[in-house]
């Protein structure tokens, strides 16, 4: 059992920054891929970003890239999204969460809810025009 709880969100306006941050509990990180997921108001859930175990890459949607970093702090045990040049499209709520074997291993899947097993509660950007 994973324990994925988001932090990080809030208003900010357009050209701003924000920091995201998913804090694991029950099971270590460092060694397991993760996502990034964002669901806008009416829509559906939709990839930001993957992070692969240790020299796998990190892949990024194309709306969020060169906006957008995921990293991590295995000490702490978190995954981190830092976003950078915020837009209004960027509102959403904000979903961290970890991909157990068996893992994805194509671009297709990086993106598929279904491939992930668990998830945060989510937490809420809006960005202001």
């Amino acid at each position: 059992q994973v324990q994925l709880v988001e932090s990080g969100g809030g208003l900010v306006q357009a050209g701003d920054s924000l920091r995201l941050s998913c804090a694991a509990s029950g099971r270590s990180l460092s060694s397991f891929p993760m996502g990034w997921f964002r669901q806008a108001p009416g829509k559906g859930r939709d990839f930001v970003a993957r992070m692969n175990r240790s020299g796998g890459g990190i892949y990024y949607a194309d709306s969020v890239k060169g906006r957008f970093a995921m990293s991590r702090d295995n000490a702490a045990n978190t995954v981190n999204l830092q976003m950078n040049s915020l837009k209004p499209e960027d509102t959403a709520v904000y979903y961290c969460a970890v991909d157990l074997p068996p893992y994805a291993t194509t671009w297709s899947a990086y993106q598929r809810e279904t491939q992930y097993d668990y998830w945060g509660q989510g937490t809420q950007v809006t960005v202001s025009s």
